[in-house]
């Protein structure tokens, strides 16, 4: 019993609302062309390009534009299923839309909060199929890519990694620190086509998990960027506006990917166990394995708890706050680290067959281990709570 040949069992730890259904079931009909080609994008660490001429077949790219911009109007917790549904079929396709969901949340926000260029962007998203990509793994707290002042604007010279659906995508939302990186310099966010001049992308991504992400090199190379489409400053090291917005929006939708991974890695045990046997006795009949799915069944439902107990807490008007941050990050790492638990745990239950690339255990056993890389980092995570709770409102260190 392979992964893609398990999908008719449910892992929801909560029912569907029918306003939920809609969008896991658009999910669940682009995870089966994603898992058609799953294996084949794993071996050869090629882009999930069939996932993706789906997703745009299917409106799955504006899954989060409102719908008076002519998107699909989801939610950040509806977005949370559908992601969570279209992992349980392929982790790598989940992760790289990931990016592209979180960012139009992101716009989302903004657009809320007054800022006058983000329903343009949604438009797009929706009208054009623009599709963004992030470099915020690479650059983080501290970009090494500078910014030179021009009298239009920025020349932009650096490197990106980690820039998941590069192949796909036709944006990089990211920064550059305004002359020599280090205390008090200034950190600008923009996004710049990928089909600029000075844009390039350098095929870097061959990997142990995550492999059909396709999370290449992004290299700019006197690329200009114009002073009005600076949508953002920080100092250099901190946070700030651009980086708290984007990290809240985020952490629910990866923490949701990394779930049904693990959620679909689950049904597979499942699966095997109800057909399998071990000597005279069926596979599902033992109390070993009755423990094991317990076990799994447990994490998982607590690990979505704290996904929805989040964004309840959140609640519909909030703001990117630190105190926003540590409440998503933390459900996050919950996810995250239950997820890994919960896929080595099916393989448990499942044995020896796990080790067979056909089954496609242990594609799922290797993707789920990139949730511990995601900023914050699981310990990460721990540190930035206990600095909030002591009275240090400051930045991850």
């Amino acid at each position: 019993m392979t992964i893609a040949q398990s999908r008719s069992t449910s892992t929801y730890p909560i029912p569907l609302r029918a306003d939920d259904a809609r969008f896991t079931e658009l999910a669940a009909r682009i995870g089966a062309v994603a898992a058609e080609h799953a294996a084949e994008h794993d071996r050869d660490a090629t882009f999930v390009t069939e996932a993706y001429a789906a997703m745009r077949e299917n409106g799955y790219l504006a899954l989060t534009v409102p719908e008076d911009l002519g998107g699909l109007g989801a939610s950040m917790r509806q977005a949370c299923y559908a992601q969570a549904e279209l992992a349980r079929h392929d982790g790598a396709t989940a992760l790289s839309v990931a990016m592209h969901t979180y960012l139009t949340l992101v716009q989302g926000y903004r657009r809320r909060k007054g800022a006058p260029d983000a329903e343009g962007v949604l438009r797009r998203i929706a009208a054009e199929g623009i599709v963004i990509a992030t470099s915020g793994g690479s650059d983080w707290l501290w970009p090494t890519t500078t910014a030179v002042p021009t009298d239009n604007g920025y020349l932009v010279n650096g490197r990106k990694i980690f820039c998941s659906q590069s192949p796909g995508a036709t944006v990089v939302a990211t920064c550059a620190v305004l002359g020599e990186p280090g205390v008090d310099a200034d950190v600008l966010h923009f996004s710049i086509p990928l089909s600029a001049p000075g844009v390039r992308i350098v095929e870097t991504w061959d990997t142990l998990g995550m492999r059909g992400t396709a999370s290449h090199d992004v290299v700019l190379e006197d690329v200009a960027v114009a002073a009005d489409k600076i949508v953002g400053h920080r100092p250099y090291g901190e946070l700030g506006a651009p980086l708290l917005a984007a990290t809240v929006h985020f952490a629910p939708v990866v923490g949701a990917t990394y779930f049904g991974i693990a959620a679909g890695a689950r049904d597979a045990a499942v699966a095997a166990a109800s057909a399998g046997s071990r000597g005279p006795r069926p596979l599902g009949d033992l109390p070993r394995v009755h423990r094991q799915v317990g076990l799994m069944d447990t994490k998982l439902r607590v690990a979505w708890w704290a996904l929805m107990g989040a964004l309840e807490e959140l609640g519909e008007d909030y703001t990117a706050t630190p105190e926003a941050l540590t409440t998503v990050m933390v459900a996050k790492r919950q996810a995250v680290v239950e997820a890994i638990e919960v896929v080595n745990l099916a393989m448990d239950v499942m044995g020896g067959r796990s080790f067979f690339k056909r089954f496609g255990m242990e594609r799922a056993f290797r993707d789920v281990r990139a949730g511990t890389f995601h900023p914050l980092t699981p310990e990460g995570t721990l540190s930035y709570a206990g600095k909030l709770a002591l009275g240090d409102p400051g930045d991850t260190e």
